[in-house]
């Protein structure tokens, strides 16, 4: 206690300048390392609304080729199977038939496009 009375006259109250300064500094050196951390969150969180995006149109489309396995599908018959394209994402069908499907998503704060082909497989 005797320590800390000697940096401080009686009668003052409040901080100096050289604590303000370091708890400015520590706040900038903190902001400097989780700004950069947070954009690559996002652009993760971006991707991963992509990734979903074609899981859930291969899902619907599966579904229609169920009762059509000769049709091919389109994003207006994926969402009357339960597909809702999300505000933020592009898809695309590239190629709508049972044997050659080929789903296409992307979002438009992500860096990654992904696909889904016939077989389930989604690639980057």
């Amino acid at each position: 206690m005797k320590m800390i009375s000697k940096f401080h006259k009686r009668g003052q109250k409040g901080f100096t300048l050289i604590e303000l300064m370091i708890v400015i500094a520590i706040i900038g050196i903190l902001a400097a390392i989780a700004i950069p951390q947070f954009s690559a969150y996002k652009t993760r969180g971006y991707n991963a609304s992509s990734k979903s995006e074609v899981k859930n149109a291969y899902t619907s489309a599966q579904a229609f080729f169920s009762d059509s396995p000769r049709g091919t599908v389109t994003l207006a018959i994926l969402s009357s199977y339960g597909y809702k394209q999300s505000t933020s994402s592009t898809t695309a069908v590239t190629t709508g038939t049972s044997a050659g499907l080929v789903i296409t998503a992307v979002h438009t704060g992500g860096g990654s496009t992904y696909t889904v082909d016939n077989a389930g497989t989604i690639t980057p």
